[in-house]
């Protein structure tokens, strides 16, 4: 029998949220006449917020047992046919303990960390070298269900399109970097300042390309959007720290390429067709990549994982991690260049 309602638990990131959400639009498609309701992060939310046939209710990350608490107050005691837990951490562990539902599918035993099998009582089959993607539509798979629908559809408010409107008024390449990812401990993603200076010099001199700079409002990424600013002008527009999420997606949307490291940009890019060269050296594009656009992926983490491990991808756990603060250091300005060449289709000085 087909369920009358399904709940997915995935709070975070907002990359991950992007990647989720065409498993979403797939159970809606198999299921029309289902409630599907989403239990997701407060920021990955204002994101989200609004897309057509969902209903989403909200966790505060922020509020520890509190925000568990609100959560269980929001949800009101229903009870539901499926449990999706797609998020294997120990807060979403804690998060499915306020849920009631009938079936609740998990990861199999090697992918659910934090000890999520326990909570629990059916698990997808394992699947070896999975993109998250791909790991994620195992969800629907397991449902029966083999036919995937491939669309975001992320709504987004004439008041954010018109700001990204009046960034697009010439005619020329919009090019969007967003230079950092998150700045978590050993989250060593950034690639280095003066090689994104001489990529937007090249940019500029090559395509005539306004360049976008986007990212949060962290001492970091206020620094790199200042000294790229100083040394390549005051053409360069420096968004950093002042865009809304749907606002940075409007302008991702109109932009002809993104260029960024393993962050969430990525994943938002891919959800509105945009493509992202994807600069990568400490994590597995094959795992994290931009899924639409691995073909512009410039990819040294095999030479990084041999480096630190001193062994080929291919004998170490899937997704591992290099935590070589120099790792970035191995992606050549040169060969992200040959990636804007062939994004933008070759270069004429304007």
């Amino acid at each position: 029998m087909s369920p009358k309602s399904i709940l997915i638990l995935r709070l975070s990131a907002i990359g991950d949220c992007c990647n989720a959400l065409p498993v979403v639009r797939t159970l809606q498609a198999t299921y029309p006449e289902a409630q599907i309701s989403w239990v997701i992060g407060t920021t990955e939310h204002s994101l989200l917020e609004g897309a057509d046939g969902i209903e989403f209710i909200t966790l505060d990350k922020s509020r520890g047992i509190g925000g568990l608490l609100d959560l269980r107050n929001k949800l009101g005691g229903r009870r539901y046919d499926i449990l999706l837990h797609m998020n294997a951490s120990m807060r979403a562990n804690l998060a499915s303990m306020v849920i009631n539902a009938r079936r609740r599918v998990g990861f199999d035993k090697a992918r659910a960390r934090d000890y999520q099998w326990l909570f629990t009582t059916e698990r997808i089959p394992a699947q070896a070298n999975q993109h998250v993607v791909d790991g994620l539509f195992g969800f629907v798979e397991y449902l029966g269900i083999s036919e995937r629908t491939m669309r975001w559809d992320i709504p987004v408010s004439e008041t954010d399109q018109q700001s990204a409107t009046r960034l697009a008024t010439k005619d020329v390449p919009i090019c969007v970097i967003s230079p950092c990812s998150s700045q978590r401990a050993r989250n060593f993603r950034n690639w280095g300042i003066q090689r994104y200076i001489q990529l937007v010099s090249y940019l500029q001199e090559t395509f005539g390309a306004r360049v976008i700079l986007t990212g949060a409002a962290t001492p970091v990424e206020k620094n790199y959007g200042h000294q790229i600013v100083k040394a390549c002008g005051a053409d360069v527009s420096n968004l950093v720290g002042r865009t809304r999420l749907k606002e940075l997606l409007a302008i991702i949307e109109r932009a002809d390429l993104l260029i960024c490291p393993d962050s969430g940009p990525a994943h938002m890019a891919t959800a509105v067709g945009t493509p992202v060269i994807g600069l990568y050296a400490t994590s597995n594009r094959w795992r994290t990549g931009p899924y639409l656009s691995q073909h512009l992926v410039v990819d040294r983490y095999p030479e990084a994982v041999q480096a630190e491990f001193a062994k080929p991808v291919s004998e170490l756990r899937w997704g591992q991690r290099v935590r070589d603060p120099a790792a970035m250091d191995l992606v050549a300005v040169d060969d992200v260049k040959a990636k804007v060449d062939e994004a933008l289709g070759g270069g004429s000085t304007s």
